[in-house]
């Protein structure tokens, strides 16, 4: 078991230290190889970067190596971006043998919900074994420990 994540303002890997205290499993971050910026995360500015690769549905960021430690068990969460998981989360799953892989998706969100982003994932990545998704906000221990138990 392994708690992934990609995180451009830190909420996310808030959430996902929580997973990973929950569970016992190690945390690792689905890392860009080229930092977000506050102007690349503008999402008012259609040129911004997020808002170029979330228009483009085959863009897959580069990302850094990602050492699964052999899990066969993925938490993978993610910040909602275009009501969709970001195009790093993408360029992850494309990267790794999703046979026998489980993936238990998590995501925070200032407004939409985790719904449809988990459903484009299952369509886009059917190999898997997707469980059901759930939306953190605002994760406490409390909240979290309730969840993974």
């Amino acid at each position: 078991m392994i708690v992934l994540y990609f995180s451009a303002t830190g909420t996310t890997a808030r959430v996902a230290q929580l997973i990973g205290v929950a569970t016992g499993a190690p945390v690792a971050e689905i890392a860009p190889t080229v930092a977000y910026t506050a102007a690349d995360l503008d999402w008012r500015n259609s040129k911004s970067r997020s808002s170029v690769e979330m228009a483009d549905s085959t863009c897959r960021p580069a990302i850094k190596p990602i050492d699964l430690h052999d899990a066969n068990v993925i938490y993978l969460g993610y910040p909602i971006w275009w009501d969709l998981a970001p195009r790093q989360v993408y360029t992850f799953l494309e990267n790794i043998d999703l046979e026998g892989k489980t993936i238990i998706p998590f995501a925070t969100s200032g407004s939409s919900t985790i719904s449809n982003s988990v459903r484009v994932l299952q369509q886009t990545y059917p190999k898997a074994v997707w469980k059901e998704g759930k939306l953190l906000n605002g994760a406490t221990a409390a909240t979290v420990n309730a969840w993974v138990k």
